[in-house]
């Protein structure tokens, strides 16, 4: 599996992205491990999550619970990189609401140690804005998480370049990530890119096929993918995360995952070499 680096760590050039595990119509337990086992034997060490991936209001945080249980039982937990993030709560009736104190985010931070079972987080990210709370305060929270070695890296998503630029002077030139919705059918997310890029931040697109509802008509929804992987011999969302790597070398996607086959088709994206003519076809 070829690498790319998120702040002083080395992973897997295509992460696997814990919600479609977790949120409503999961699938059971038994299906959800396997699939996390099959992307740590096709060689995936980066594992994205949120204590906000849960389907009721009884079970917060269930997907870093299924994580670090379907780690532990393979044994890879140490080589793996396990990114989470607070500041999003799902009430339990289907809705997403916003909590950006630093009060709020440090106690989540510390609900995500004891659920993964570890003394510092990988990576902690922010995971939404709140309009109710200054930007700098949410962002500040971070930063004392990080003096406080509660995490190792920060993070944020959801965020323009102004806040990019913000996070990384709040957080004194340590923001490692940014995580922004990205896909063939949503790229309002370029100029986000662009100044990760340029500043050498990791850049997570998250969504990458258009949504779990959506991602199995990709190829039917948008013709060059479909021509590309046609030519390859391959499915269109291998195509399209082959794409993202070829847009930028800071690019690591997360594509969400519930059955194993997806996953690894996924991986296989890692191998996949795009012509120049094939990504500008793309870009189009």
């Amino acid at each position: 599996m070829k690498t790319r680096r998120i702040g002083t760590v080395d992973v897997s050039s295509i992460g696997l992205g814990g919600m479609p595990m977790s949120i409503e119509g999961r699938p059971d337990e038994a299906r959800s491990v396997a699939t996390i086992h099959a992307a740590l034997d096709a060689g995936v060490t980066f594992i994205d999550t949120a204590d906000a991936y849960h389907s009721y209001a009884t079970d917060v945080g269930h997907n870093e619970s299924l994580i670090a249980k379907a780690l532990a039982s393979h044994g890879a937990g140490s080589e793996v990189l396990v990114a989470t993030k607070g500041g999003h709560l799902r009430p339990g009736d289907g809705s997403w609401t916003l909590d950006g104190s630093p009060g709020y985010l440090k106690r989540a931070c510390e609900e995500s140690l004891r659920r993964l079972g570890v003394e510092s987080i990988g990576l902690y990210q922010f995971h939404r804005p709140d309009p109710k709370v200054p930007y700098e305060e949410s962002v500040g929270a971070l930063r004392d998480l990080l003096d406080e070695g509660k995490i190792q890296q920060a993070g944020i998503s959801n965020a323009t370049p102004e806040r990019i630029r913000l996070a990384d002077d709040i957080l004194g030139g340590r923001l490692v990530s940014v995580q922004n919705q990205f896909s063939p059918a949503f790229r309002s997310s370029e100029p986000e890119l662009d100044l990760c890029t340029e500043l050498g931040i990791a850049f997570l697109p998250w969504s990458p096929f258009g949504g779990i509802k959506n991602a199995a008509e990709l190829g039917s929804s948008h013709a060059a993918f479909n021509r590309v992987a046609e030519a390859h011999g391959v499915s269109p969302q291998r195509v399209c995360l082959a794409w993202m790597l070829a847009k930028s070398p800071v690019v690591v996607p997360i594509p969400g995952s519930s059955r194993p086959q997806t996953i690894v088709d996924s991986v296989g994206a890692a191998g996949l070499e795009l012509s120049p003519a094939e990504v500008a076809e793309l870009d189009a």
